[in-house]
């Protein structure tokens, strides 16, 4: 019996697979050859398809990883690149071939390139993780840094590709890729063929999506195919909403793995057709994921590595599954050390094991104490204080959880006993900034404006940003924290004087990095005005 399954209830089941309609059908039957056929395993490998136990008993069902973290290159995306380069002219071989990627398909064709003999040219965004761009060195690939996302990166080699007669070795928009990364869906039917309820891949591009819904359907169409993308790297999830292919303004950058503007034409086709459904998750879950895979293997994955399990989590949440056999895709570890700062301290939060409070305490004698006495035995992992003024005090506190509805739980608590108390725990300006600030309110920030920049980091990104500004704006607060990932999140707060602001939105038009007004913000009232 699978792991975590009770023989003493009967198991809830999710909603059924799609019924295929006929151009479905199609694809899945024009792919499946292809996928039968495709050369993948001169430089790739079968990879496990092994049970996560403790995840399995945590969830009450069976919960299976396919290592793709285990490939050569840590990631599957050499299959797509490797079928796709064999099947090439030989003489087209010969001149070379261009790719642009976030860095686990530049490690794929750098792979490919080094055993079929052939020079590989690679552009990746500025934002790739070192550890990627190493690789692809190592490799024999030419790495070539440009843009802050895929898109960008894609948009330069496009050029690079026309100028040098190199043939393109495109991430996920070609069908011989698509063939190569169905084979991992291959490999899993041959290994588990017993029941299976459904299979949970992670989306970019949708290279990877399209070639496993291709064949599943065309072999077991009662299995679901579940794509995961994060809430700010939606690309597949919004075209097949809107029947069209949807360019992202901006992506985000923690996954960088999925960071794509637009998806595929061949891919968004197959996807409308094919995909089940689709599950959306935040940074929080896929750090608690990425938490989660390595308690039951040992093994750090990236975040788009970990997207599947974060949707089987939030899954069966929804559906209140149980006593189900899914399938979570393990598609990348290529993950920078210093990353896993950042990882560490939201898994926390994506378990909803911490919770946050801002609590004003009577500035009396014996009220730190009696607080201090209300939080008992729970474990602190924050606890920032403030004098306010003469009444009153504030204080910023984490505390450990057991359960996840015990955050309301303690508020209520605090309240009951006098203490004024904000949830911080789903906030980002809480959970990003000011639950590491030190200061507080000034007489002097007048006009101030509070906006969340992500910056990437490279050198000038800083000067670009204050270089754009006008000169009469003042700066009033400016927190960073390097966090290890690959990009910066800062909060600026900025003096715009009355009649500037038609001028100061345009500059925020115009600026190139993601932000987020925040003036608004609850906390700001709190703690800075």
């Amino acid at each position: 019996m699978p792991a975590g399954q009770n023989p003493s209830k009967s198991p809830v089941v999710a909603p059924p697979a799609r019924t295929m309609t006929p151009k479905g059908q199609r694809f899945a039957a024009a792919y499946l050859k292809r996928v039968l056929t495709a050369r993948v395993y001169d430089v790739a490998r079968e990879t496990a398809l092994e049970p996560a136990r403790n995840l399995s008993r945590r969830l009450g069902n069976h919960v299976l990883l396919k290592r793709e973290d285990q490939q050569p290159v840590f990631s599957f995306k050499l299959r797509g690149a490797y079928n796709k380069m064999v099947n090439l002219p030989a003489d087209v071989l010969a001149r070379g071939v261009i790719c642009a990627s976030a860095g686990n398909h530049a490690q794929g064709v750098a792979l490919a390139a080094k055993k079929l003999g052939c020079r590989a040219v690679v552009v990746m965004p500025v934002t790739t993780p070192r550890l990627k761009v190493d690789a692809v060195q190592a490799l024999g690939g030419e790495v070539v840094l440009h843009g802050d996302s895929y898109s960008d990166a894609y948009t330069h080699a496009v050029e690079l590709q026309q100028q040098g007669g190199l043939s393109f070795v495109h991430p996920f928009d070609d069908p011989d890729v698509i063939a190569g990364q169905g084979t991992v869906a291959m490999e899993i039917l041959r290994q588990h063929q017993g029941p299976l309820d459904a299979v949970f891949v992670a989306i970019g591009g949708g290279g990877l999506v399209s070639g496993v819904a291709a064949y599943i359907k065309a072999v077991r169409p009662e299995v679901r195919v579940i794509g995961v993308q994060t809430v700010d790297s939606d690309a597949m999830l919004q075209s097949v909403k809107k029947g069209r292919r949807v360019t992202l303004k901006d992506v985000g950058l923690f996954s960088d793995g999925t960071a794509v503007k637009l998806v595929g034409e061949e891919t968004f086709r197959i996807a409308r057709e094919l995909v089940d459904d689709y599950v959306v998750v935040d940074t929080d879950a896929v750090c608690a994921a990425i938490k989660d895979v390595f308690q039951d293997t040992r093994s750090v994955l990236e975040p788009a590595g970990a997207l599947g399990v974060a949707a089987i989590k939030q899954y069966v949440a929804t559906h209140k599954l149980t006593g189900q056999t899914l399938v979570a895709f393990t598609c990348g570890a290529n993950m920078n050390f210093d990353r896993l700062r950042f990882v560490a301290e939201r898994a926390e939060f994506g378990e909803q094991r911490e919770a946050l409070f801002a609590v004003t305490i009577p500035e009396e004698r014996g009220s730190f104490k009696r607080f201090c006495e209300l939080i008992g035995p729970r474990s602190v992992t924050a606890f920032n204080y403030r004098s306010g003024d003469a009444t009153a005090a504030l204080v910023v506190v984490g505390l450990a959880m057991q359960r996840h509805d015990e955050a309301e739980r303690i508020e209520r608590s605090f309240v009951r006993q006098g203490f004024a108390t904000v949830n911080l725990t789903d906030d980002e300006l809480a959970k990003e900034h000011v639950r590491h600030m030190v200061g507080g309110r000034s007489e002097l920030a007048r006009d101030e404006r509070l906006f969340r920049f992500q910056f990437p980091e490279r050198p000038g990104a800083l000067m670009r940003f204050l270089d754009t500004m006008h000169p009469g704006w003042n700066i009033s607060l400016f927190h960073y924290r390097n966090q290890g990932a690959d990009y910066g999140r800062i909060l600026v707060g900025i003096q715009v004087p009355p009649g500037d602001e038609a001028a100061f939105d345009l500059f925020l038009r115009t600026l190139a990095y993601p932000c987020t007004d925040e003036t608004r913000n609850p906390l700001v009232a709190l703690f800075l005005k």
